[in-house]
C-alpha cells in the first residue's frame, strides 16, 4: 500500500460515522495503518457544493473518539473565511462554502459610545474580575415575592443558594470601602487597584487574622498612595475612615512585614504641592517653602520633626514673607498638625531663615520682621 496516498469513501451525509466499520475484520494493524490515511468525503446535496472531512493522523483513534477537520476538497490546506453574518465557512481560495450554521461567539448587541444605559448588552454576565474567585460567573437566584418564597421563619429559602461566599463577600466588602474612601479624598483609579490588590494579597495570605477589614483596607489605601506616589498622612486616611491612627499604623506595619515590601520614605517634597494649593497660595510661594523645607533637612536644623510638620512651617515662614500671608491655624487644618507643631518647627527653622529663603525671592516682609515665637 502506498502510504502517501489517502483512502478516501464517500458518504451522503454528515451523521457520526464509526471509520473502524470500513475495515472490519482486518489486522488491527493494518487497520490502523490504513486509518492513518484515511479521508472521507461527503456527497453534496447540490452539484456546486462540496466539502472535505480529514481525519487528522494525531487526531484518529479506532472507535468513535475521532476529531474531524473541515476544508476545501480542492484546496485542504487554504485557510477558510468565516462569514458571521450568513453563519457560512468560505474557501479563501475558489470561494466554495464549506460549512454553514456556523455559531457566532462574540457579542450579541452593538453598543455605541453616545448611549449612557448603564449596563452593557454586548456580552452576558458582568465582567470577570480577577481579585474574586470566579463567584463572577456564578449564578445568582433573585428573591422571591410570594409566601412561597420564604420558610416557616420567614427567611428567604435561596438565600443560601443566591449569595456568595463568605471569602468573596469579604472582599467585595473591602473593595466598596477602599473606594469610598478614595471617592472622599479624590484619589484616581490607580491607587484604588493598587489598594485592593494589596489587600487580596493580605486576605489570601490570612496573614492579619483578628484584625477588622476595615482597618486593613485603610492602611491598603495609606500604602498605595505611598507607593503611587502620592502619599496621604494618615489623618487624612482616618478622616475618611471610621479606625483610629492608631490601629491604621499597626496594620500598617504588619501588612509591610507580611508582604515584605517597603514603601518610599516621606519628604517634605510630597505634599508641599498639594497644602500650598488647598491654601490658595501661589506658586512662588510655594517654591519658597518647597526650597525652605529642602534646606533646612539638607543644613539638619530640624533634626526628628516629621516632613509634614517640616512642611508646614515652611509654607508659614514662606507666606509671612509674602503678601499671601497664611496663620499657623490655617495652615494646621489643612496639613493635618497642631499650632504648637508648626510653632516648634518654626522655632528652630527662624534662627537660620537668611540662609533657607531662595535667592531670587521678593519680600514682601524683611526676615528681621518675621514672627518670632
Amino acid at each position: 500500500m502506498d502510504n502517501s496516498l489517502p483512502i478516501v469513501h464517500r458518504i451522503t451525509d454528515d451523521a457520526l460515522f464509526d471509520l473502524s466499520t470500513l475495515y472490519r475484520g482486518l489486522p488491527n494493524t493494518v487497520a490502523s495503518a490504513m486509518l492513518r490515511h484515511t479521508v472521507i468525503e461527503f456527497a453534496p446535496l447540490s452539484p456546486i457544493c462540496s466539502a472535505t472531512t480529514i481525519v487528522a493522523p494525531s487526531e484518529y483513534s479506532i472507535g468513535r473518539h475521532y476529531t474531524n477537520k473541515v476544508c476545501c476538497y480542492a484546496h485542504p490546506d487554504a485557510p477558510l473565511i468565516e462569514d458571521y453574518r450568513a453563519g457560512d465557512q468560505i474557501c479563501s481560495e475558489c470561494g466554495l462554502v464549506v460549512g454553514d450554521r456556523v455559531i457566532d461567539v462574540g457579542s450579541e448587541w452593538r453598543t455605541f459610545s453616545n448611549e449612557k444605559s448603564g449596563v452593557d448588552p454586548s456580552r452576558v454576565g458582568g465582567p470577570e474580575n480577577p481579585l474574586l474567585s470566579g463567584s463572577d460567573l456564578s449564578t445568582m437566584i433573585g428573591p422571591g415575592t410570594g409566601a412561597a418564597s420564604f420558610d416557616g421563619f420567614g427567611t428567604a429559602k435561596y438565600q443560601n443558594r443566591r449569595t456568595m461566599s463568605s471569602s468573596d463577600r469579604a472582599l467585595v466588602n473591602a473593595f466598596r470601602e477602599i473606594n469610598g474612601m478614595a471617592d472622599r479624598i479624590n484619589l484616581p483609579k490607580t491607587i484604588v487597584d493598587r489598594a485592593n490588590t494589596l489587600f487580596k494579597q493580605v486576605h489570601d495570605g490570612k496573614n492579619l487574622k483578628g484584625r477588622a477589614n476595615d482597618a486593613i483596607a485603610s492602611a491598603c489605601l495609606y500604602i498605595a498612595c505611598r507607593q503611587e506616589g502620592v502619599p496621604r498622612t494618615f489623618k487624612e486616611i482616618c478622616a475618611v475612615s471610621k479606625i483610629s491612627k492608631k490601629e491604621i499604623g499597626r496594620c500598617f506595619k504588619l501588612i509591610l512585614k507580611a508582604l515584605e515590601t517597603s514603601v518610599d520614605l516621606i519628604t517634605t517634597g510630597d505634599f508641599m504641592s498639594r497644602f500650598c494649593s488647598n491654601l490658595g497660595l501661589p506658586n512662588m510661594v510655594q517654591r519658597a517653602a518647597t526650597h525652605i523645607a529642602r534646606k533646612a533637612v539638607e543644613i539638619d536644623i530640624v533634626p526628628g520633626r516629621s516632613p509634614i510638620s517640616v512642611a508646614a512651617a515652611a509654607i508659614y515662614m514662606a507666606s509671612q514673607a509674602s503678601e499671601d500671608k497664611r496663620s499657623q491655624k490655617e495652615i494646621g487644618d489643612i496639613a493635618g498638625v497642631a499650632d504648637v507643631t508648626i510653632r516648634q518647627s518654626y522655632k528652630l527653622m527662624y534662627p537660620h531663615a537668611c540662609k533657607l529663603f531662595p535667592e531670587d525671592f521678593k519680600f514682601a516682609t524683611p526676615i528681621d520682621q518675621l514672627p518670632q515665637m
